[in-house]
């Protein structure tokens, strides 16, 4: 068989940069549990007719399909996921009873989209979201919240400085619709491509799209041009002079959110009025988040409030979430080498084998050890010592152990060449070798201490 070629848009990562994936992983999960939410884990697929209703996303599902199906049968009716909050709203829906309210939720999963694969954009990849579902109501401090939990997360991480960026939906539609704006949800979409597109091509979208006229188009430019990290955007709006009940409603929303996450951490959190997400069931408060000397790889967190994803039809769950995209960020990270693990594997100590008949020995060195938490392996050859350490030097293992036939043993610290008598009843290695570290670099190529 010859050697198989990748498949695009579906990443796998060398154990190394692997390593950088379970740093963020448990970054996320330990900061998510410390704010209480609850984990969970829901089915990968849902009906079409539920996917197909949320946004531009319809040529992005993959659909369900048996391989031995006959023609007549089409499909199954069901696609994957492309994101968590679809699934999860279903899964409030469902559960409702059994659940209470005010529900917090975090889910780490994979998602699948049909998109051209290119640097950052995959077809298969790991979301963490963190979400707050009401019953009926929902209080806006919770926007807040979600965002500050997410900004506690990037401050844990190994990575550049982030921003989450916010805007309100009721604030950008209210200003459309004060302008005279035919389809607001076009106006959104226009202004959700202008970093990909441009402002020309957005305006000419504005125009032929959401009914807008030429000076109009123009006005929605200069609205997305605001960007403050506190309540200051406010009186900018109202200086273009638009007026709408909608807009007053998102203006008084996106304040009241700015100002509060100002005053618990500055910074965090910075009002950009281009921000509109794509996903049409986003109804207030929405986030996108980029890396500071790394905007233009674009977003890699986002979210939003919405209000009628989840009802019944008697009862609706309001909810807010925020999705970190873990598979995005590590493109950033290991991609372009921002982030090094201390070493490949877990492994902190090869224990030595003399020959084979004394292997037994070994392995009971090599689980007193791992009784102790210190990640052990032996050695897979009764070689020469000098090849045994080879190896460990291969695999990145810092230690390696003789044990000794009449009872003495001796660790080996290979990096420097130090070497010491050992009790592995009781030896331990410094903290920091005791598991891989992953540290982020510095543009010099140095480690910076986390």
């Amino acid at each position: 068989m010859s050697r198989p070629a990748p498949l695009s848009g579906f990443p796998e990562w060398l154990p190394a940069e692997r390593l950088v994936e379970l740093e963020v992983l448990d970054t996320v999960r330990r900061v998510f549990e410390l704010h209480g939410f609850s984990s969970l884990e829901t089915r990968a697929v849902e009906p079409l007719d539920q996917l197909l209703r949320k946004g531009e996303i319809d040529k992005e599902v993959y659909v369900l399909r048996r391989l031995q199906a006959d023609e007549s049968e089409g499909d199954a009716g069901l696609g994957l996921h492309f994101d968590l909050t679809v699934p999860f709203a279903r899964y409030v829906l469902q559960n409702a009873g059994h659940l209470e309210f005010p529900f917090r939720r975090y889910q780490v999963q994979k998602v699948w989209r049909g998109e051209r694969p290119q640097e950052g954009r995959f077809r298969e990849f790991t979301q963490a979201d963190i979400d707050i579902v009401g019953r009926d109501t929902l209080a806006f401090h919770h926007e807040v919240e979600v965002a500050l939990v997410m900004a506690e997360v990037f401050r844990a991480l190994p990575c550049p400085p982030a921003v989450i960026l916010v805007n309100n939906r009721k604030l950008a539609e209210g200003f459309f619709l004060g302008l005279g704006a035919t389809d607001a949800g076009a106006a959104l979409r226009a202004i959700d491509k202008l970093d990909k597109i441009g402002p020309e091509k957005v305006a000419a979208l504005l125009e032929s799209d959401a009914g807008l006229s030429a000076d109009a188009a123009r006005t929605c430019l200069r609205l997305a041009a605001i960007r403050s990290a506190d309540t200051s955007f406010v009186e900018q709006v109202r200086a273009l002079g638009v007026e709408h009940p909608l807009l007053d409603e998102g203006l008084a929303e996106l304040g009241a959110v700015v100002g509060a996450a100002h005053e618990r951490m500055p910074g965090a959190l910075v009002a950009d009025l281009k921000i509109a997400r794509g996903l049409d069931y986003y109804t207030g408060t929405v986030y996108e988040t980029q890396l500071v000397g790394y905007e233009s790889f674009g977003s890699v967190c986002s979210g939003g409030r919405y209000d009628a994803l989840a009802s019944d039809g008697r009862t609706t769950y309001p909810g807010v979430g925020i999705s970190l995209g873990v598979t995005r960020l590590l493109a950033v990270l290991v991609g372009r080498g921002l982030v090094a693990a201390s070493r490949s594997v877990p492994t902190c100590v090869l224990v030595a084998v003399t020959d084979e008949e004394s292997r037994r020995a070994s392995e009971g060195v090599a689980a007193a050890l791992r009784s102790r938490g210190i990640s052990t392996e032996v050695a897979p050859k009764a070689d020469r010592f000098g090849k045994q350490i080879r190896y460990a030097d291969r695999r990145g293992i810092p230690y390696v152990w003789f044990p000794d036939a009449e009872g003495g043993h001796a660790v080996k610290d290979i990096r420097s060449g130090d070497q010491v008598a050992a009790d592995p009843g009781s030896w331990r290695p410094p903290q920091e070798d005791l598991a891989p570290v992953v540290r982020l670099i510095s543009p010099e190529n140095e480690e910076i201490t986390p």
